[in-house]
């Protein structure tokens, strides 16, 4: 049996490839000699520019000496994941070891925990368990919301960003947090952590609700409309009335709309004088007084306007979140109200949620317009068609053109004024989520937001997350509202040599006492090198003369200029990432602390290779 990423068959239909996600290839990935599988032996090859340049064999019962095999003893495996890094992820299904083939075909309800250290292949089991679980659950689909992928930032994305197509997998939405609101790309780091901290609760995201609530009172009062005829009485009733004709969910501003109709429908039908119908209806349309009523208890809200008042009106912050501290509330008070923060976008968010397209009643106003329009003119058409018909053919012609079924075909949809969807809105299937230890409480409510199923593949290290994660798994996901929660734990590294990760253990221990710090599986005989911060230039010309492949990534320079094979990055941007050399400059200069703690750990673990570490006198 051979393996592939897609089936495949040949034109007489015998199976050439099996694809790896189907349950025929389960037993090639999940083997261990505890446990065969009924295997014999097992081969895996590696590809250099699409052509097979070596394999190697395990053998798991004695026949499978049989067959010239190539024993592998675990080096030739082991030397495989130390190859060359490229700016972009591979896939790799060689090298996908037992434990990480159980987490990615472990089924989709609830939220699955993938909780592992550096190079224990945490990004790899994501991006390989998003194409197992669209292939092999229905429920996931496309048609049913699909799969939405998130990443800690651009350039992880760029990383992996061929991963998933090379897996036959085109169709998944990759994104960021800051993808998620228009606001999101020019946000900026929030200044203040004490601030941070507060605008990291749930409790803040949800009070959105109450502060769009305080614009859907309908009036106290009655007021009495007048129309050519005779003057008709609104009650406070009847506004109350109208304003409980949305359906549940149908966000503010869209649901203005259906109140309309509504206060339409009840004075309509308070009249019984004989008025023609059309008439009265076209009369109340044409009514200011009644829409500016409306308007004004009822008000269309943009969301940037309605956070923006909780940092500028106090009084209003204090009615939306009445928990909050005289002194909390003056922190969260700033001079423009709308220099957004990316501490503001959970906020945003779910106010964009909450309230819908302000825009949204005057586009569809256009668009039944453009409609009615089309309509007349194919009716037209119709006419010219039918007049033009001879006798044999005029009735049955008569017959289907006046069909409203037909004249609806005649309408182009497609033609007419539309607005491009928005694709990261929501609701999505599945949802995977990588580095997901950083993720605040109120982050965590943006993508619940869009996955009313609750099925999560949750992606991280408690070790690495930078403000510190001092509580389980279990306990901050059930905090946000998760409460069908399974851990899957890597401990194997196969990325970060034996001589690197000796280094960086003490640090993070120092830091997080029980952090899950993997055991490295790989050694390269190169020990961590020391030196000056002059030397930059010097060791990087040494290394890119001596290895013609590869990559290597600079951390902590911020003058540092990268190229074509150098990188340049902080420690919160290298996240996720990896390169065969990592230099890293004037550590120490992070700072102290928790975050400087996980941002040297994070840092130095992302070397495949060498690790280079180089201080200012």
């Amino acid at each position: 049996m051979y393996i592939g990423r897609l089936g495949l068959t040949d034109e007489a239909g015998h199976r050439l490839l099996v694809d790896w996600r189907s349950p025929a290839a389960e037993p090639f990935f999940a083997a261990t000699h505890a446990n065969p599988m009924g295997l014999a032996s097992r081969r895996r090859y590696r590809w250099t520019r699409g052509r097979a340049s070596d394999y190697w064999d395990e053998v798991f019962t004695p026949d499978g000496l049989e067959g010239h095999a190539a024993l592998d003893d675990q080096s030739a495996f082991i030397a495989s994941l130390g190859a060359s890094r490229s700016p972009r992820m591979r896939d790799v299904l060689g090298t996908i070891a037992a434990d990480q083939d159980a987490i990615i075909r472990a089924g989709s309800r609830g939220a699955l925990v993938v909780d592992g250290g550096p190079g224990t292949g945490k990004t790899v089991v994501a991006l390989h368990r998003t194409a197992f679980l669209l292939y092999s659950d229905p429920r996931l689909g496309h048609r049913r919301g699909g799969v939405l992928f998130v990443g800690p930032h651009q350039p992880y994305l760029a990383y992996v960003a061929d991963v998933l197509p090379s897996l036959g997998e085109e169709g998944v939405q990759t994104c960021t947090l800051r993808d998620l609101v228009a606001e999101g790309a020019a946000a900026a780091a929030e200044a203040d952590s004490d601030v941070g901290g507060l605008k990291s609760s749930a409790d803040l995201v949800k009070a959105i609700e109450t502060a769009v609530r305080l614009y859907e009172k309908p009036p106290a009062k009655g007021m009495t409309v007048e129309t050519p005829w005779s003057d008709i009485w609104l009650s406070a009733d009847d506004w109350a009335e109208a304003f409980e004709a949305p359906e549940p969910g149908t966000p503010h501003n869209e649901a203005l709309d259906q109140i309309w109709q509504e206060l339409l429908t009840i004075l309509m039908d308070s009249r019984d004088d004989g008025i023609p119908a059309d008439l009265l209806r076209k009369s109340l349309l044409q009514n200011t007084e009644l829409r500016t009523a409306l308007h004004r208890a009822w008000p269309l809200i943009e969301a940037a306007d309605l956070v923006g008042d909780l940092w500028s009106v106090p009084a209003y912050l204090r009615l939306c979140a009445p928990w909050l501290s005289p002194a909390d509330v003056q922190k969260l008070q700033r001079a423009d109200a709308q220099a957004w923060t990316v501490s503001d976008l959970p906020l945003l968010d779910a106010a964009r949620q909450r309230l819908g397209d302000p825009q949204a009643s005057r586009r569809k106003r256009r668009h039944d317009a453009a409609v009615a329009a089309e309509r007349e003119r194919m009716a037209r058409v119709v006419d010219d068609l039918i007049e033009a018909a001879d006798d044999k053919y005029g009735v049955g012609l008569v017959t289907m053109l006046r069909g409203e079924d037909f004249q609806d075909a005649l309408v182009d949809q497609a033609a007419l004024p539309s607005t491009d969807p928005d694709r990261l809105a929501g609701p999505f299937a599945h949802i995977v989520v990588d580095e997901a230890q950083e993720l605040t409480d109120a982050e965590w409510q943006m993508l619940l937001l869009r996955c009313p199923s609750r099925s999560f593949t949750i992606v991280g290290d408690r070790a690495q997350a930078r403000h510190g994660f001092t509580e389980s798994w279990q306990e901050r996901l059930e905090r946000i509202g998760l409460d069908q929660v399974s851990l899957a734990s890597l401990s194997i590294n196969y990325r970060t040599p034996q001589e690197v990760m000796a280094e960086a253990e003490p640090l993070i221990r120092a830091v997080l006492p029980d952090a899950n710090v993997p055991t490295s599986v790989r050694s390269t005989g190169v020990p961590v090198l020391h030196g000056s911060a002059a030397d930059l230039g010097a060791v990087l010309d040494a290394w890119l003369a001596e290895h013609a492949d590869g990559i290597a990534c600079v951390i902590g320079d911020p003058a540092f200029r990268a190229t074509s094979r150098v990188r340049a990055l902080n420690p919160e941007l290298s996240k996720g990432l990896e390169f065969d050399l990592v230099v890293l400059v004037d550590p120490e200069a992070f700072g102290n602390g928790t975050e400087a703690g996980v941002d040297r750990y994070v840092a130095m673990t992302r070397a495949t290779q060498q690790l280079v570490i180089l201080t200012s006198p």
